[in-house]
């Protein structure tokens, strides 16, 4: 894990590096592959915003448009309209920090004006050339994540013959264009992409090397929750197991991701994630020395 205060778009500052951080997952969309995780209208997120909080959160993502395999884009006006009046409404009640997810200038710039902290960004400041240079001028951290094409195109036969070394190659690629743009290199966190642009097997190689993008210096982020390949792992003769029998895969994959080094655990199941990092933690921790009830 990589020691870091992270200055925040609106002043706060969020400690990485001292326990792995659970970010809850908030999609106002009406097609994010896992049906569970939607939530719409202003009062729905905003309750489910103050249940993940209370269950453990320690930051949530909100994104307008899904990223699932085959998911086609939403312009920036509907984006604004799905995730705004959320995002304001949340803001009102909690400083939790947020992170915009959206690949759109105009979406990342109106989030901010609402009280958001971070962009996380799929392209990796591909898809829009403005908002690296909006990151840097609002001094926001950004996500880069790691992908091939865009959602609609990435699935379609991805192939690595390197799968570590060439992800690390194109992330090192998106930090040096997100540097040219101004972002500073402390405001910069790493997500390798699990699920886009990759083979099931890519996704177990990038868990087997987590501790090698944390080699690069900066945060790493790491999103496996409930996602296809652990339905391919995890199912039998019958097939893939549903997104709704995933949970018990999700939790054994976030946890070898804690114990490789990652920083932040993006997730929709909060309270059980945030119970899953306590225990690590604690295990990581314990001494003979150890005061309090657990010395008892």
């Amino acid at each position: 894990m990589i020691v870091r205060d992270l200055q925040l778009a609106s002043g706060q500052r969020l400690a990485t590096g001292r326990r792995p951080l659970v970010m809850g997952i908030l999609n106002a969309t009406p097609d994010s592959f896992y049906p569970a995780s939607r939530v719409n209208g202003e009062q729905g997120i905003l309750d489910a915003a103050l249940r993940m909080a209370a269950d453990g959160a320690d930051l949530l993502d909100i994104g307008g448009e899904s990223s699932r395999p085959g998911s086609e884009y939403v312009d920036a006006a509907e984006e604004i309209r799905r995730v705004i009046p959320a995002i304001r409404a949340i803001r009102q009640r909690t400083s939790i920090p947020i992170s915009i997810d959206t690949r759109k200038a105009e979406v990342a710039r109106a989030a901010l004006d609402e009280g958001a902290d971070i962009i996380n960004d799929i392209s990796a400041l591909r898809d829009d050339p403005e908002l690296g240079s909006l990151a840097a001028d609002r001094k926001s951290p950004v996500i880069l994540m790691h992908m091939r094409g865009t959602p609609l195109t990435m699935q379609r036969e991805p192939y690595y013959a390197d799968t570590i070394g060439e992800i690390i190659a194109e992330l090192g690629e998106r930090v040096a264009a997100a540097k040219s743009c101004g972002v500073s290199e402390e405001a910069i966190l790493l997500d390798p992409g699990i699920g886009f642009g990759k083979r099931p097997v890519d996704n177990l190689l990038i868990l087997q090397g987590i501790g090698q993008f944390c080699r690069m210096g900066f945060p790493v982020v790491v999103g496996v929750s409930r996602k296809g390949f652990i339905g391919k792992v995890a199912g039998g003769p019958d097939g893939p197991l549903p997104v709704e029998e995933r949970l018990a895969g999700s939790l054994a994959a976030a946890a070898n991701a804690v114990v490789n080094g990652a920083d932040i655990l993006r997730v929709h199941d909060v309270r059980e994630t945030a119970q899953l990092v306590r225990v690590l933690n604690a295990i990581e921790t314990a001494s003979l020395e150890t005061t309090g009830e657990l010395a008892e």
